[in-house]
């Protein structure tokens, strides 16, 4: 990964530190962390992994998937698909105006920040290179860290039904996202799941 600026290094630590205010903890490790501080950090790891040459407003973009994301409950906004799809774009239009914030705070140019808006609002999706690659590690560390606890969650689900959701997310990814989760070191029912949602 190519080197980084000091204004970025700014904007990563003030990004770590409004997530650090997550009142939500997750167990790593046998330690309770702020939940977005965890997911931030599962973000900028899988980032590399997936694409070595990332650009700072790629990097920004996946350190600020969910940046604050408690402050719009879901609970908010009506029960279906509805409800749901008006709660991510609340959503998305929240992490790009913190981002925002952030990044003119340190002194990136508008149309710098304009990029990471798009990117994290995943505009353009299939057409933009950096939405694509943003889209496909959110993708990678849902089926790494999260695909498990979603499918223990929901024992009311058969496999039908959780290979079609999944399948929803599967089909917003391009091939390098495919191939990455499908090497990741998966529990056997897991990929059986995967490779139900594929077909």
């Amino acid at each position: 990964m190519t080197p980084v600026s000091s204004r970025f290094q700014a904007v990563i630590a003030d990004i770590d530190a409004a997530n650090a205010q997550d009142p939500r903890q997750d167990s790593v490790a046998g330690a309770l962390r702020p939940r977005e501080v965890v997911y931030s950090e599962r973000m900028s790891e899988c980032l590399p992994r997936l694409y070595p040459e990332a650009s700072e407003a790629l990097r920004i973009a996946a350190r600020a998937q969910h940046i604050c994301r408690w402050q719009i409950p879901r609970q908010k906004y009506p029960l279906g698909r509805e409800g749901y799809n008006a709660w991510r774009a609340a959503c998305r239009d929240h992490h790009a105006a913190l981002t925002s914030a952030i990044m003119r705070r340190h002194g990136y140019a508008d149309d710098e920040i304009a990029q990471v808006v798009k990117i994290i609002k995943k505009e353009q999706l299939k057409r933009d290179p950096e939405s694509q690659a943003l889209e496909n590690v959110v993708a990678v560390v849902f089926v790494q860290y999260y695909l498990d606890e979603f499918v223990a969650d929901h024992k009311d689900y058969d496999d039908a039904k959780l290979a079609d959701i999944l399948k929803k997310t599967l089909r917003k990814m391009d091939p390098t996202g495919h191939a990455a989760a499908l090497a990741l070191p998966l529990p056997a029912a897991t990929v059986r799941l995967i490779d139900l949602a594929l077909k």
